[in-house]
């Protein structure tokens, strides 16, 4: 791969009737040692129902996580299969799928792709005999009409696409079956994560554990351990958490040039409960600076103050969205000077009433004219037993009111599910939500036999726009 953005289409004809195809190869951002791809494939032939791209990497670049696509590796050869959902291609149909990969020394463009074992030209036979058969198999949905045709011919021609820096498109249809959480390596373990960009490009994650435990990535793919916020510990939080450690469900942000961070201090079952801020200048472990206490709730309060999240709404105000079960989930305002209060009201913006109040871990995320309230419903953990599911609902203000696709208000138990347990994927949950170069991203917690760990997804959205997962 050349430069950021640069593209390049590539084909070559079959002998078969109407049989052929075209490959747009994208590279759509590239850091140091990685780079995210953007792949189009037109089937110019007959129609097929299955497909499978190959291509061949030139300099030992190797592919680190994918989507739209089943993407596997051997040696320098790529194999892209289709999913459950984008499987058929009708003639002059196309695909697209994406990519995220690494890559050491150089990085150039692959040079040939072949869609179910017929190299792409861009061109299509359309006179002599049949000699081979019609792929048997093929990509998705929908393509611009095909402009030219080419002679029939076995040489290879190139051009090149015009340079752009778009990301993939975003897809509008959700996939038919909930999909498991993307690939991740290292330090994987992981609970109640919540995910920063840095200004370099890299991302620092933190999660619930003894003085809140961090983790770095440079590619939002390996992980590793980066140790405690708080190495000497967090003597201002042992009030609440009855001299334990252990901080949860943190919120982590960069803002003005610094980090800040919101983290609750608790103990399991209690609304003797506290949000505290800490700010630093690089996230690193050990720099964190305690800025004080931001909300805190006795046993005789109606709710309860952990799982924080922080919102700049497009005023440039502050807010904080916190809360776990009894009479739900709140939102505060904040002094953007401080990042602590600025009034003394609290607003209810999700509730859950009747068989549960179990509603927690609000995250509210920008995205087009809406505010998404992200919300976990059920059971935490609680290992393989846990019941945690995603909901979402939306709302024109940051202060609401929320409402679920069907238009029930939030506070009346309202929320669409986007994610829940499906095969070895159990209660996921806690979520939280960024903007990268690729689109918007979930992260999550998941179980399985052995633990909790870090999910992550992208996220798309319908014609309504409402989030799916994918």
């Amino acid at each position: 791969m050349a430069a950021v953005g640069t593209g390049i289409v590539v084909a070559v004809s079959a002998q078969a009737a109407a049989a052929g195809c075209a490959v747009t190869y994208r590279v759509t951002n590239q850091w140091q040692g990685g780079f995210g791809a953007d792949v189009s494939v037109n089937n110019l032939g007959d129609p097929i129902n299955g497909w499978t791209l190959t291509w061949t990497f030139g300099a030992g670049q190797t592919i680190r996580q994918a989507w739209n696509t089943d993407a596997t590796q051997s040696g320098a050869v790529v194999t892209a299969r289709n999913v459950s959902y984008n499987g058929s291609l009708a003639t002059n149909g196309s695909t697209g799928f994406g990519f995220n990969g690494s890559w050491t020394g150089s990085n150039p463009v692959p040079t040939s792709f072949a869609l179910n074992g017929v190299t792409c030209t861009g061109a299509v036979a359309t006179t002599g005999a049949a000699t081979t058969a019609a792929p048997s198999s093929a990509a998705p949905t929908t393509r611009a009409p095909q402009t030219s045709r080419a002679p029939q011919t076995s040489a290879v021609a190139t051009t090149r696409a015009p340079v752009t820096t778009a990301g993939p498109a975003t897809p509008t249809t959700p996939p038919a079956s909930y999909p498991n959480p993307g690939t991740v390596s290292g330090s994987t373990g992981a609970h109640d994560p919540t995910v920063v960009k840095t200004p370099a490009g890299t991302y620092i994650a933190a999660v619930t554990g003894n003085n809140i435990q961090l983790k770095t990535s440079t590619d939002r793919i390996t992980w590793r351990s980066a140790g405690a916020a708080f190495p000497n510990g967090a003597s201002w939080t042992t009030t609440y958490t009855g001299g334990s450690a252990n901080l949860w469900a943190p919120d982590i942000s960069y803002r003005n040039g610094q980090y800040y961070m919101y983290y609750s201090a608790s103990t399991f079952g209690s609304s003797r409960s506290a949000i505290f801020l800490a700010t630093s200048t690089t996230g690193a472990s050990g720099s964190w600076t305690n800025r004080g206490l931001v909300i805190e709730t006795t046993t005789s309060s109606n709710y309860n103050a952990i799982d924080p999240n922080l919102i700049v709404d497009d005023a440039g105000n502050w807010w904080l969205s916190f809360g776990s079960f009894w009479s739900g989930l709140k939102l505060i305002a904040l002094n953007p000077g401080t990042g602590l209060r600025s009034d003394t009201t609290v607003r209810s913006i999700a509730a859950r009433s009747g068989g549960t109040t179990a509603i927690e871990a609000p995250f509210i995320f920008k995205h087009g004219g809406y505010y998404y309230l992200w919300v976990s419903w059920d059971t935490c953990c609680q290992g393989t037993n846990s019941t945690y599911r995603v909901m979402v609902g939306r709302s024109t203000s940051v202060t609401g009111p929320y409402t679920d696709r069907n238009g029930v208000a939030m506070t009346s138990g309202g929320g669409m599910q986007v994610l829940a347990t499906h095969g070895g994927i159990v209660g996921p949950g806690h979520q939280a939500v960024i903007k990268d170069n690729d689109g918007d991203v979930l992260f999550y917690h998941y179980y399985t036999s052995s633990g909790s760990y870090l999910g992550i997804n992208r996220i798309g959205y319908d014609a309504a726009g409402w989030p799916f997962v994918y």
